[in-house]
């Protein structure tokens, strides 16, 4: 596939994260975009507004006439995430096109650019968009491919005048393995994705495979510990190549100092909370540097951050109510974003909503999930989210929440969690979760916003 030849691309899944920025870059070409997905969202909506015609019935009789018959200026672009029996797949593979991943796609982008590629089994796409939010503020500049809507920029794709390019790279179906970055960051590499990988050795020998593709002089830079060869290593709680030290919270608000062989910068003050995202900057500080950033830029960069979209997203903040959302869906990214909360209101009653995302997820970290979400104060469980998985006997939200040892924990709908939340008004409510707990956000936003 040659890249300057296409004029049209249909994907199928255009409503997903990975797949709208990928709509959003052919559209910025000039490429006409079409696309299916099995419900309308406020992206989808948006990339309806942007120009992009977009059905949601999967029926091959939706797929425009000139999507009839393969050419060279026409891109077919498909997720794992749509059901193998989806009609307008299906329409295509019989017609003979030649179907690409998202994460084939992006290979073919990459080819010929500085690639900052950023892995993790959490972590990656708040660093991806540090990096490239530290890259456009000091005027460097650079493209961008995100996992989540950046909120200094309000969307997921960034298109820059040079020849870096900062992409998240999805470890979900190794998709990751199409990448040869120059610089690759690893986050983290903790036991997920089971379903696809069987058990933790088997991932952790794909990112090994991901960072043996780095470019010739390419870089790793990886958090300290992981069992992966890294030429930097780093660490917020301890000495490493780069690190941060003198940590605080001042009203809320993060400070840290950032230290490597060659740079000290102190008193850098995080726009965004939690010491989860401190480890993500000093990864992103690292990087940056290593493309020439100077010190006092990635400085103020870091302190105008605004975060991403639910990556622990302030909705409301007042006298009254904090409310935080969070994407966290693994036990690790849900123990890094409470311990934040608790550490920034220590004095506040914590009220965490949970969905849980995935059967397997569940089954696999049940354990750690109850362990975890006992640190809440008040506990409300929604039903698990299947996303792309049928039901497995007896991995159910109650069997969950019966293996929590705190005392206040419920098991309840939607409908329900929003009568409570408007009954008890809690002082400090967290919601997490991956899957359409997002529907939540904007109702509950209401509620506490008004007194």
């Amino acid at each position: 596939m040659k890249l300057n030849n296409i004029q049209r691309v249909y994907l199928v899944g255009i409503g997903g994260i990975g797949m709208s920025g990928l709509a959003r870059y052919f559209a910025h070409l000039g490429c006409a975009v079409y696309g299916y997905d099995k419900t309308s969202t406020p992206l989808t909506t948006a990339l309806e507004s942007e120009g992009m015609a977009i059905v949601y019935e999967d029926d091959s009789k939706n797929v425009p006439a000139d999507f009839h018959f393969p050419d060279e200026h026409t891109l077919i672009i498909w997720t794992p995430a749509i059901p193998k029996d989806s009609s307008i797949l299906n329409f295509f593979i019989n017609k003979g096109f030649t179907l690409y991943k998202r994460s084939q796609v992006l290979g073919i982008i990459s080819e010929g650019m500085y690639a900052i590629a950023v892995a993790g089994t959490h972590g990656k796409t708040t660093t991806s968009t540090m990096v490239a939010h530290i890259l456009k503020h000091s005027g460097k500049d650079c493209s961008a491919f995100l996992g989540g809507i950046a909120s200094n920029y309000d969307t997921n794709v960034l298109y820059g005048k040079n020849n870096i390019m900062v992409v998240e790279a999805d470890e979900y179906d190794r998709s990751f393995l199409t990448l040869h970055p120059d610089i690759a960051i690893v986050t983290s590499m903790d036991a997920d994705h089971l379903d696809i990988y069987g058990d933790h050795s088997h991932l952790a020998e794909s990112f090994r495979l991901f960072v043996g593709q780095l470019k010739a002089n390419g870089k790793v830079i990886a958090k300290k510990g992981l069992e992966i060869e890294s030429d930097i290593a780093y660490s917020i709680n301890e000495q490493a190549d780069a690190y941060a030290e003198n940590l605080r919270v001042e009203k809320g608000e993060f400070y840290f100092d950032f230290k490597n062989a060659e740079v000290n910068i102190a008193d850098i003050h995080l726009g965004i909370p939690g010491i989860h995202n401190v480890e993500n900057a000093v990864a992103a500080i690292q990087a940056a540097l290593l493309v020439g950033v100077e010190p006092e830029q990635i400085k103020a960069a870091l302190t105008a951050f605004k975060g991403v979209k639910r990556r622990f997203e302030y909705l409301v903040k007042n006298d009254a109510h904090i409310y935080i959302d969070d994407y966290a869906h693994h036990p690790e990214e849900l123990r890094a974003c409470i311990s934040s909360v608790k550490r920034i209101y220590p004095d506040k009653k914590l009220t965490v909503v949970f969905q849980p995302h995935l059967f397997t997820r569940t089954r696999d970290f049940a354990d750690g999930f109850a362990e975890v979400l006992s640190m809440a104060d008040e506990l409300i469980l929604l039903d698990i989210y299947p996303a792309r998985e049928l039901p497995i006997e007896g991995i159910t939200s109650k069997m969950l929440l019966d293996r929590v040892t705190s005392a206040g924990k419920k098991l309840l709908s939607k409908a329900e969690t929003l009568a409570i939340v408007k009954q008890e008004k809690p002082e400090l409510l967290l919601t997490v979760g991956a899957g359409d707990i997002d529907q939540l956000v904007e109702p509950l936003k209401q509620i506490l916003s008004y007194e």
